[in-house]
């Protein structure tokens, strides 16, 4: 079972400023009186008491209540609102993300969402074709999902022999040289290498000439094109024959997208030659 982070931290949140403020309103006030009177007042030395003030003690469960609730609802907050960090686990969005890359995303490029509820309550903006999103996986919401969208509501997709089509136009495809991968995607040997000029900026994609376009369970496209729906996109993964995407379970809801994908911030791959970090990556911006 998968750990539910934003139900902690709002949890937390509200558990530590919940006894920070029935502490300040009910028992701080008394515990004062109390030592304003002398009745707190406790010994320090032989022959010796201290003064009524320093008799006053916070609850040690109050005390870290109050140091936590701010860091807690900092976090709570950025990550809700702001930015959150995801690892990238597998290889499907390869050459544009690889395995170990850490990422940050923006929560506030396609609206404002209550945490946990998820439900939107600002709306900012929406996908466009070619950005890379992270979204709840529609057949398992407790698992995050990284892919590119390739369509938004009102588009006919279709893809054929490794092309893939956008209202009955395809999209255009510039050669590369051969992919050359390292570290967990050293395996990558024989694929075709090419930029897909979707949306405002191209993308690298991967193709394996090798394999069919619709491999068995992915065939929601073996019919023919589909329009998408409103309120609905559909996604694809740049390693395109590695890839668990919308060709094999659908589209995806815009209830379930989280963010857009900004930036690497670091890479870590135990399987590169010598130095696992990829300190290249650090910093470049995804497109």
């Amino acid at each position: 079972m998968s750990f539910d982070f934003p139900t902690f931290l709002v949890a937390a949140t509200f558990l530590t400023g919940g006894i920070w403020l029935l502490d300040a309103l009910f028992f701080a006030p008394k515990r004062r009186r109390l030592a304003a009177r002398g009745d707190g007042a406790v010994e320090v030395e032989e022959g010796g008491t201290a003064s009524a003030a320093r008799g006053y003690k916070e609850p040690l469960l109050v005390e870290y209540s109050r140091s936590f609730f701010p860091v807690i609802l900092i976090v709570l907050l950025l990550r809700s609102f702001v930015v959150e960090p995801f690892r990238i686990p597998s290889g499907s969005m390869m050459p544009t993300l690889l395995v170990g890359d850490f990422i940050l995303v923006n929560k506030f490029s396609y609206g404002l969402r209550w945490p946990v509820l998820n439900s939107k309550f600002l709306p900012l903006g929406d996908p466009q074709r070619g950005d890379v999103v992270v979204f709840r996986f529609p057949e398992n919401e407790s698992i995050d999902y990284i892919k590119r969208v390739v369509g938004v509501p009102g588009d006919r997709i279709y893809y054929r022999n490794k092309t893939l089509y956008v209202n009955g136009e395809p999209i255009e495809q510039v050669a590369l040289p051969p992919y050359v991968g390292e570290g967990s995607g050293a395996g990558h040997t024989g694929y075709r290498r090419a930029v897909e000029q979707l949306g405002q900026d191209g993308h690298e994609i991967l193709v394996d000439p090798r394999r069919a376009d619709f491999p068995g369970g992915c065939d929601v496209l073996a019919g023919g094109p589909i329009t998408v729906p409103d309120g609905s996109y559909f996604v694809m993964g740049d390693n395109r024959d590695n890839s668990n995407d919308s060709r094999c379970w659908g589209f995806v809801p815009e209830r379930n997208l989280v963010g857009k994908a900004f930036v690497i911030w670091m890479s870590w791959d135990g399987r590169r030659d010598g130095i696992p970090i990829a300190f290249g990556r650090i910093g470049d911006v995804i497109r």
